[in-house]
Parts: C-alpha cells; structure tokens; sequence
C-alpha cells in the first residue's frame, strides 16, 4: 500500500514557476514508476510525465517538454514536478500516481495523490 500527498500547487502568471512536491509513504518507493497526471474542468485526466524507480528514465507529453522537469529523491520518498514558463493552458489539478511499470494510461496507476491545484492567470 503506498500513499501519496501533493504540495505545492498555486495561482502563478503566466510564465512564472511552481514547483510541485509528492511524498509518498511506504517502504518500496523504488520499485514503482512515478507520474504526474492533470485534469482541466470538463476535460479527461491526460499523462504529463514520469519517472522510473531509479530516477534516470524520464517521459513526457509533448506539451510540456521544454518546460517541465521531474525528479525524485529516493531517500525522502518524494518527487518533484518543476513547472517553468507557465501557461494558461497548463491550469489544472496535479495529481501524483505510482505504477509498477511505465505506462501512459491513468487506468494502470495502482495509488494516486488527492489533487493540488494549478492556475496560471493570463
């Protein structure tokens, strides 16, 4: 069983900054693949990046790449979402999820984070 608690989120203008933490509990943080997800109002949730176990594979939606960096502190039980350059279109809840392997589907993340909120204003 993992449990996971986002921070971070915020209102920031257009082209600022925000970064977003996720602790997670639990003994075996390693072992899973690390995502962030976001969902607009009236929107369907959409992958926007991930990591694996050991930190050196990283994916991202085309949207963000350039702009958005995940990392993860194995020894804190944490990772983070760097979100530089900001847009309006980026405004959404984050969620944080742990999968066993890499996939781009919400449907195969086992736990997820309960949301933080990101609004960029124009």
């Amino acid at each position: 069983q993992v449990q996971l608690v986002e921070s971070g989120g915020g209102l920031v203008q257009a082209g600022g900054s925000l970064t977003l933490s996720c602790a997670a509990s639990g003994r075996t943080f390693t072992s899973y693949y690390m995502g962030w997800f976001r969902q607009a109002p009236a929107k369907e949730r959409e992958f926007v990046t991930a990591i694996s176990g050991n930190g050196i594979s990283k994916y991202y939606v085309g949207s963000v790449k350039g702009r958005f960096t995940i990392s993860r502190d194995n020894a804190k039980n944490t990772v983070y979402l760097q979100m530089n350059s900001l847009k309006p279109e980026d405004t959404a809840v984050y969620y944080c999820a742990a999968a066993y392997g890499l996939t781009y589907s919400p449907n195969a993340y086992d736990y997820w984070g309960q949301g933080t909120q990101v609004t960029v204003s124009s």
